[in-house]
């Protein structure tokens, strides 16, 4: 059997970005990104999706049970929001004319995007 290659793509959302999830079991919720799994096309939200997991008894977790965490979110279904208003945007990228550096904005209300 011959393995597809896996391409990374570039994204728009990056770790620590406010996000607003826009499709799914979550939609409509706002979140922080805690990571993003690049070959996945995922990112995982502090404090969305959770999912419980069965776990046996290890030496980590002696009584075993359910743990709960969050599973990652697919990227098309995230947006990251307007620092202005906190509503779903697209992205846009410009240069500062002070440091020529390329900085991210938001194409509803124009603000910079801070990045973390």
């Amino acid at each position: 059997m011959k393995k597809s290659k896996v391409t990374k793509h570039k994204f728009h959302i990056r770790t620590g970005d406010n996000v607003v999830v826009i499709a799914g079991d979550e939609k409509g919720k706002k979140g922080t990104v805690k990571e993003v799994l690049r070959d996945e096309d995922r990112v995982i939200i502090t404090g969305l999706n959770i999912v419980k997991r069965h776990v046996k008894p290890s030496n980590e977790n002696p009584e075993g049970g359910y743990l709960e965490k969050e599973a990652p979110i697919h990227i098309s279904n995230v947006s990251i929001a307007d620092p202005k208003t906190g509503e779903p945007t697209r992205i846009g990228r410009k240069r500062n004319e002070k440091t020529g550096k390329l900085e991210r904005y938001a194409k509803k209300s124009g603000e910079v995007i801070k990045n973390v």
